[in-house]
Parts: structure tokens; C-alpha cells; sequence
């Protein structure tokens, strides 16, 4: 089975989920959120195919990641070839997050993606909507997507929320600016 990927594997993220993690960037999309931080990934045909026991194989030999992060594009377009990727990292003892413009709900009434969903952890849903955007959000661009915890959800027949990333820093970063230095 092949996959469009936007790019080669990254690993070592530490942004994209919990932990030392490897982001797989999938290509395709049609949400066409405004501020996208990845437009490049949403032409259907952009990208590369590669097959799926490829993929594996590189997960295989991957050192120090604790999850994998299917993200993109929209790895929900890829739903069949995502889940056997997704099952194959859970089957190495990774965790798997995965981020979709699709709201829970949506994904659930799709079989397809459905696949994808039973092999992931943790869901990052909805469209990213720069109203909401924040830089004081962890794991997601804006306050109304969800961190959703997916196996406890399908279990509950409710959504629930990964409480501890849901809530939004009040505390202000400082950036410490350089002083200049004139020779």
C-alpha cells in the first residue's frame, strides 16, 4: 500500500505531541484553513509516494522516539494506509497522535477513517481558525481544536479531553533581547 508524504520523516520533535516523537507529514488536504502553517501539503498530487512497509521499516530503526505524529496535509484523507502505520508503531510501543481538520465526531461516521482512529491515542481535531489562534496553546494552532483522548472516548461513547494540554498558559513568555555590541 503507498502513502503521499509531504516530506522525509522528522524525527526528534518535540512539538508536536509529548516525548521525543517522529512526524510523519502526510500530503493532501482540502480544509484550506487560513494560516495554515503547512499549505505546501495540501495539493493532492504534491508530495511523494512511498510505500507503507518502508515506512515501517524506518520506524523499526528509529532510536529514543516515544510516539509517532501523523499530521500533514490531513492524514485522515490517508486514513487506510495512516492505521497500518499507526498500528505498526503501537506494535513497537510507540504512541500515536494524529491531527485532522475533522472534528471527532465526523471522523466517527466514516469507516475509512474510522481505521485510523482506533489506532491512534490521542486526536488533535477541528480546523485550525486563526480568530482563535494562540501561541499559549500546547499541541494545537488554536483554542478550538481538541486534544481528545480517543481510546478512553471510544470506550465512554463521549468525547474526552486530554485535560492537562486543554488549558491555555496565562503567564507571559519573555524573549530576552541582546544587548549590542559596538567594536
Amino acid at each position: 500500500m503507498e502513502i503521499r508524504l509531504a516530506s522525509d520523516l522528522q524525527p526528534d520533535s518535540i512539538v508536536d505531541g509529548p516525548g521525543i516523537r517522529t512526524v510523519i507529514w502526510t500530503q493532501g488536504c482540502s480544509h484550506n484553513c487560513k494560516g495554515c502553517q503547512n499549505p505546501t501539503t495540501h495539493d493532492f498530487q504534491g508530495g511523494f509516494s512511498v510505500n507503507v512497509e518502508e515506512i515501517n521499516k524506518e520506524l523499526d530503526n528509529l532510536l529514543g522516539q516515544q510516539g509517532i505524529t501523523l499530521s500533514g496535509g490531513d492524514p485522515m484523507f490517508q486514513a487506510g494506509a495512516c492505521a497500518k502505520i499507526a498500528k505498526h508503531a503501537k506494535e513497537i510501543g510507540l504512541n500515536v497522535w494524529c491531527y485532522t481538520g475533522f472534528t471527532y465526531e465526523q471522523v466517527l461516521k466514516s469507516k475509512e477513517m474510522m481505521k485510523l482512529l482506533k489506532q491512534t491515542d490521542v486526536l488533535v481535531d477541528g480546523k485550525f481558525d486563526i480568530n482563535e489562534f494562540s501561541l499559549n496553546l500546547d499541541f494545537r494552532g488554536s483554542r478550538n481544536q481538541r486534544i481528545i483522548d480517543v481510546q478512553k472516548s471510544l470506550k465512554e461513547n463521549k468525547v474526552i479531553l486530554k485535560e492537562e494540554y486543554m488549558k491555555e498558559r496565562t503567564h507571559k513568555i519573555e524573549v530576552p533581547r541582546k544587548k549590542h555590541v559596538y567594536i
